[in-house]
């Protein structure tokens, strides 16, 4: 309720646009797309290929662990809890996208999803 407030007031804000980009990223993995979710990441391609494949890997991994664990990600929901961190050691700004996931067993877990923005595209760092 209170994003939907300060968007009617002040527009679509940086903050809410990675955190939408943030949304999106974890309901492909909640599909099981472990490639689209990783291709999500910031700089993914420039790794190695042998690094990329250990890294879809631990995806695929994190995946199996959560129907296992939880029954399936069922939804993935934006936390009021978004905020902009001003990171003064790097030239980009980054974005904490709080997102709340919902499980197949009716728990929830609040995570952080650092983004930052790269050819206008918000990413996971």
């Amino acid at each position: 309720m209170t994003v939907a407030l300060l968007l009617a007031c002040s527009g679509v804000t940086r903050e809410w646009k990675a955190a939408t980009a943030a949304q999106k990223y974890y309901e492909l993995l909640s599909k099981g797309d472990a490639i689209r979710f990783m291709e999500g990441k910031a700089g993914v391609e420039n790794l190695p290929a042998d690094y990329c494949e250990q890294l879809l890997k631990a995806i695929e991994n994190y995946h199996k662990d959560i129907q296992e664990k939880h029954g399936g990600l069922n939804d993935v929901r934006i936390s009021d809890n978004t905020s902009l961190l001003a990171d003064t050691t790097h030239v980009e700004q980054e974005v904490k996208a709080f997102l709340i996931l919902c499980y197949g067993d009716s728990t929830q877990e609040e995570i952080v999803v650092p983004m930052v923005e790269v050819d206008g595209e918000w990413r996971m760092k």
